[in-house]
């Protein structure tokens, strides 16, 4: 018998004993699948009920990857994801060939000036500048990876002029000064790992002008990493001002308030996907974590839904009013609408009392979150382009709008998304989910799982290393960038020299048969409503 004979009986030995095993598995199932009694479809086709399971795990993937088009992906579309994408790696946010817009569908659009304003007729702060690398896409091919290069870039922080830069709590002893439009809305660590809030602390600092709010998960050292300005949110729950009997310290607020970047204070009351206090599961409370927020490591933590320390509009101003003469910086609030008449009681008692905060922000239902439930980020909260103009407005009709500035924030992530929200009376807006993307997110849906497989919303050391600072925090400085740029385009074409003139004179809303009205129009039916 020569080497040859050999080695085919040995092969086929193999599969013969391959063969065997696979039966063998498969009878195992069968019987295992037949006698077990959690399910149903197991127990009458075994086997074959697993290849049904198999293909139901996979299909948000095959959905996301194949069979979805390219706007119909939720809570992004595969649209809306590349183009954060692409800004924020390439500094690139041009389309080629045409719109993917439904036209026919009714919706909002930036009116266009006939005579639209010049480069150089475009008022803005010429002289800042920011450092940061993009990547050149040199070839894509079809079955290698794609060919890029990593190069240094210097450009405009397309950052307002100092005319126009917007003053929170102009009447504090340390007024909040910011010269972009656009700042990170508030992404706790712990709902976020360190390496991604340290991105984002070291990338806003890069791009300038803005700010990032801590959420209420309380100051973290990776919020401080880059050196950008701070809110600090404060819930119900007082993380990481809170003492050992749940109640403020204030002796800790007021050295949290002398950390040069802390410029402001924000009270959450709600938010737009969870219109109660905050959650985070144990797996994620790791001992520094808990240090943070002054709780116990290892243990689920859930905000009450709403501060002890005050239950109507009167007490939350003076609980306002303390914060603000013990701390000197400005303080806001966080809020959800839920009617025209939301914002009522809080209006007429700023008007009679003089006391109120010194922004708000407003947060649509259709914004981001960590962990909640179905009900409240499908049902509770109106969206943001309902929520926006029943606070101006009804802040108007008290005549304290000017003592106020509103943040909006709710899946305003492109420059004409931002353009109509500051239409609708933002003064300025808030992102978070669109940063994430820039640090690596791709939406598979687990951060309340700490299993995120980019290293993003996970506080998982392993999953973390995925997540390389030192190149995501240039994501951020492009997108950022970007977007400011895109803002100052749009106003542009609407014939302004600064988007902070946005008005809604300058947005017009067209119906699915073609009827176009102005927002103006809009807004005059919505007042009637408030009235």
């Amino acid at each position: 018998m020569n080497i040859a004979d050999i080695f085919v009986i040995i092969v086929f030995v193999f599969l013969v004993l391959v063969l065997f095993a696979i039966i063998a598995f498969i009878g195992y199932l069968l019987i295992f699948d037949r006698n077990q009694k959690r399910h149903s479809i197991l127990r009458n086709f075994p086997v074959l009920g697993r290849i049904r399971y198999f293909f139901e795990k996979i299909g948000p993937e095959m959905r996301q990857y194949w069979f979805n088009s390219d706007t119909e992906g939720k809570p992004f579309s595969r649209d809306d994801y590349e183009h954060i994408v692409k800004s924020a790696k390439y500094q690139r946010d041009v389309v080629g060939f045409g719109s993917k817009r439904d036209f026919d569908e009714e919706g909002f659009f930036v009116r266009n000036d006939m005579f639209p304003k010049l480069n150089e007729e475009i008022k803005m702060d010429h002289e800042t500048t920011v450092t940061t690398k993009k990547y050149i896409l040199l070839k894509d091919p079809l079955f290698t990876d794609r060919e890029e290069k990593w190069e240094d870039d210097e450009s405009l922080a397309n950052l307002l002029h100092d005319d126009d830069a917007v003053v929170i709590g102009p009447n504090t002893k340390y007024p909040f000064v910011v010269k972009s439009l656009i700042g990170m809305s508030a992404m706790s660590y712990g709902a976020l790992g360190k390496n991604a809030i340290t991105a984002l602390s070291k990338g806003l600092a890069l791009a300038k002008g803005t700010w990032m709010n801590t959420g209420e998960g309380g100051l973290s050292p990776y919020h401080l990493e880059g050196g950008v300005d701070i809110i600090m949110q404060i819930g119900p729950g007082l993380f990481g001002i809170r003492d050992k009997n749940g109640d403020v310290d204030w002796d800790e607020l007021k050295r949290k308030s002398e950390i040069p970047q802390v410029k402001a204070f924000e009270i959450k009351l709600a938010q737009g996907a969870k219109t109660r206090g905050g959650h985070i599961d144990a797996e994620k409370v790791n001992p520094e974590i808990a240090e943070i927020r002054k709780v116990e490591p290892y243990k689920s933590v859930d905000s009450p839904n709403r501060f002890k320390q005050f239950g109507d509009i009167a007490s939350m101003c003076d609980f306002i009013e303390k914060i603000r003469n013990h701390t000197g910086k400005p303080v806001g609030m966080k809020i959800v609408i839920g009617s025209n008449d939301s914002a009522e009681e809080l209006a007429r008692y700023m008007k009679e009392s003089g006391k109120g905060p010194d922004f708000i922000t407003v947060d649509g239902g259709e914004g981001g979150t960590g962990a909640s439930y179905q009900e409240l980020i499908d049902s509770v909260g109106l969206p943001i382009k309902s929520a926006l103009p029943i606070l101006d407005l009804t802040l108007k009709k008290y005549g304290v709008r000017d003592r106020v500035k509103i943040i909006a924030s709710g899946k305003l992530f492109t420059p004409d998304r931002i353009a109509i929200a500051l239409a609708f009376g933002a003064d300025l807006v808030n992102i978070a989910r669109g940063f994430m993307i820039t640090v690596g997110c791709i939406q598979t849906l687990k951060c309340h799982s700490n299993a995120c497989p980019v290293g993003v919303a996970t506080t998982d050391p392993d999953m973390q290393k995925a997540l390389v600072i030192d190149e995501k925090k240039y994501r951020v400085v492009n997108y950022l960038v970007t977007l400011r740029q895109g803002l100052f385009r749009i106003a542009a074409a609407a014939g302004l020299d600064s988007p902070v003139h946005f008005r809604p004179q300058h947005i017009c809303y067209k119906d699915d048969k073609g009827v176009v009205i102005s927002l103006e129009r809009v807004l005059a039916e919505m007042e009637q409503q408030i009235s």
